[in-house]
């Protein structure tokens, strides 16, 4: 295998992130991918037809475009160009009309009837500082940069979306708040599933909802193509079965879940450590769906043909319920669901007229429930004659999702529970740190979490500098 100062298990974003910062600092860098293609997270493949890109997990990324470190990055040379739809998000209701989320803030409130103000006062002033909240969000615990910028957001953050939302009264305001703030895959009567809201919420007003041109590979690519011209090494196809295998490294970094890293380091985690690890909750998973389709899908409200993202679930209340059962160990069956339909801004994901569409519906962990049919019949509700497009379908329950990438423990896709213990200390007091010198978890598990941005494994190799220095 070689020399090499640094060697990184794991190619998703935040292990090339880490590899990045590390090969910045003059080390030479080696990482390793079990899987034939790097990515984990960010992978672009032909899963139903020839010349269909579907997005194996990740589609979508306001995230990716805000963070501080990618932002640092000269990936647009390495290939990676973001296209912004019209509208970051539309959410249908039955009457036919949508709720929106624009970088337009105007355009935002005008379906929000009188509701408009109030979701003004709650959303503005977090976009208007996104620069300053984003680098102390993505960030670990410690004394914030920009104290006044989070203590506004976290004023609100730290409450249940369902008490926040309170403050809204139309049908329109109640819905968007619900499907955005979903994406915590909390129960909305639980905290802090209003910062989900807020983020999500402020980053489309700020940045939008981006998709990379080509699909999330390119973002994968781009990232590694940066590495090399650092001088960093990339490996597929080469699987790390115990880190006594790279004693010849100076420092250790792990893109994996805590329940890898407990494997791979075995007797190098001390009993308390590895009680730590073992407590880590990985919270609900995902079912997830990839079509072929004929042509567009014929939404009823016309904002959905003009947004990236289309949340599919109706009314507040039944996004509640919808992701209350998850927790619950139960199957609603109308789920809320989550959909990114990227042929419409970007040709080159489907052949000729025909599209791809992507979306998944929360389950609990390791669910074994098929949910293909109730998925669809959400979607057929707001958009009378989706199935007649459909050119084939490609599945993935959570046991297909952790087969494909072993860091999504049963379907969880975020990390790990964003619950409040684990929002602060993702998976332990050690954060980056682990119980074995040198050996470091730089994974989505660790601050801040799930989404593309790279920065739990840019702090990650930041602690790693530190302690070599």
């Amino acid at each position: 295998m070689g020399s090499h100062d640094a060697i990184l298990v794991g190619s998703g974003p935040n292990g090339l992130a880490a590899a990045i910062r590390l090969a910045q600092a003059g080390l030479s860098v080696l990482v390793l991918e079990a899987q034939p293609r790097i990515g984990g997270g960010a992978q672009t493949m032909e899963l139903t037809l020839p010349g269909f890109l579907h997005d194996v997990c990740s589609a979508v990324h306001p995230l990716a475009a805000s963070s501080p470190f990618f932002q640092s990055l000269p990936l647009q040379a390495h290939g990676l160009q973001w296209i912004q739809p019209p509208l970051a998000l539309a959410h249908p209701l039955d009457d036919g009309t949508a709720a929106v989320l624009s970088r337009s803030m105007q355009e935002t409130c005008e379906p929000l009837g009188s509701d408009a103000a109030a979701y003004r006062r709650l959303m503005s002033p977090l976009a208007a500082k996104w620069s300053d909240l984003i680098v102390d969000v993505l960030g670990p615990p410690r004394v914030p940069k920009h104290p006044l910028a989070l203590a506004r957001f976290g004023w609100n953050a730290w409450r249940d979306a369902k008490g926040l939302a309170g403050r809204f009264r139309g049908p329109h305001a109640r819905a968007l708040f619900a499907g955005i703030a979903a994406h915590s895959m909390l129960p909305l009567e639980r905290g802090p599933s209003a910062a989900f809201a807020l983020l999500l919420g402020a980053a489309g007003h700020a940045v939008g909802w981006p998709i990379a041109c080509g699909g999330s590979q390119a973002i994968t690519n781009a990232l590694a193509s940066h590495l090399r011209s650092l001088g960093g090494e990339v490996r597929t196809g080469e699987k790390v079965n115990s880190l006594d295998e790279l004693t010849a490294a100076k420092v250790i970094l792990c893109d994996v879940s805590p329940r890898q890293l407990l494997a791979l380091a075995g007797p190098r985690i001390r009993p308390s450590y590895r009680r730590s690890l073992e407590r880590f909750d990985y919270g609900p998973g995902v079912y997830k769906v990839d079509w072929a389709l004929a042509g567009p899908i014929p939404w009823t409200a016309k904002a959905c043909t003009a947004a990236g993202t289309v949340h599919v679930g109706g009314t507040f209340e039944e996004i509640e319920r919808s992701e209350r059962a998850n927790w619950r160990a139960q199957i609603d069956p109308h789920p809320f669901v989550i959909l990114s339909q990227p042929s419409l801004f970007d040709p080159s994901r489907a052949p000729d007229s025909n599209h791809v569409a992507w979306a998944y519906c929360h389950v609990p962990n390791g669910s074994t429930m098929q949910m293909v049919e109730a998925i669809e019949n959400q979607i057929e509700r707001f958009a009378p004659g989706f199935r007649r497009l459909i050119l084939a379908r490609h599945t993935m329950d959570p046991a297909a999702l952790e087969r494909h990438n072993p860091n999504l423990v049963g379907g969880s896709i975020s990390g790990g529970a964003q619950t409040y213990r684990q929002a602060i200390l993702r998976p332990s007091y050690k954060l980056y740190g682990t119980s074995a010198r040198g050996i470091y978890l730089c994974s989505a598990s660790t601050p801040p979490g799930g989404g593309v941005h790279g920065m739990c494994g840019y702090y990650a190799a930041q602690k790693a500098l530190r302690n070599l220095s």
